[in-house]
């Protein structure tokens, strides 16, 4: 590990209650570092942790209690987009940690009034999360990604006969 530092809203003395820590790594030992942080990380008990399927560079995704998001970017590791989810029993736990993720993200872009940027990431919330699940209608809003993200994930629930833990919606849903 070579540096550590924070960066972003929270850097830059502009966070809002609801704005993410973001965290730039730079590190000679990627690989090495990408296996250890589930472990590295455990301490702080957090509801998900993921690699953001979305960045162009490589981005471990943390959601703690509060809720609190956080982001362990690596700029000197690039990363293609990858494609939309593909449900299953064994990607839908992953799905529902990426959606709260981006949800609150996202609702702190749109108390910033950032219309435009909140509109383009709802498209590809639906493009990549919403549509696989099988929404057919692209949502408006958070609110309405929301509401239908929890009608399909309750539908694909039961065709699959699995259930998602709620700890991390129980922390995210309150904020809407």
């Amino acid at each position: 590990m070579r540096e550590i530092r924070l960066v972003g809203s929270r850097a830059e003395g502009r966070a809002i209650e609801r704005s993410d820590w973001d965290f730039r790594v730079d590190t000679s030992d990627f690989p090495g570092i990408a296996e250890a942080l589930p472990r590295l990380l455990a301490p702080l008990e957090p509801l998900s942790q993921q690699w953001d399927r979305l960045s162009p560079y490589q981005c471990w995704m943390l959601m703690l209690r509060g809720p609190v998001k956080v982001d362990l970017i690596f700029p000197d590791v690039p990363h293609a987009d990858e494609p939309p989810w593909e449900v299953s029993a064994a990607t839908l736990e992953g799905i529902d940690a990426h959606f709260w993720d981006w949800v609150l993200w996202l609702s702190s872009k749109d108390a910033r009034g950032m219309r435009e940027l909140v509109a383009r990431e709802l498209d590809k919330l639906f493009l990549h999360l919403l549509a696989p699940l099988g929404v057919s209608e692209q949502p408006a809003s958070i609110d309405e990604a929301v509401s239908a993200y929890g009608a399909a994930r309750a539908r694909v629930e039961g065709a699959l006969g699995v259930e998602v833990p709620r700890a991390l919606e129980n922390e995210v849903a309150p904020v809407f």
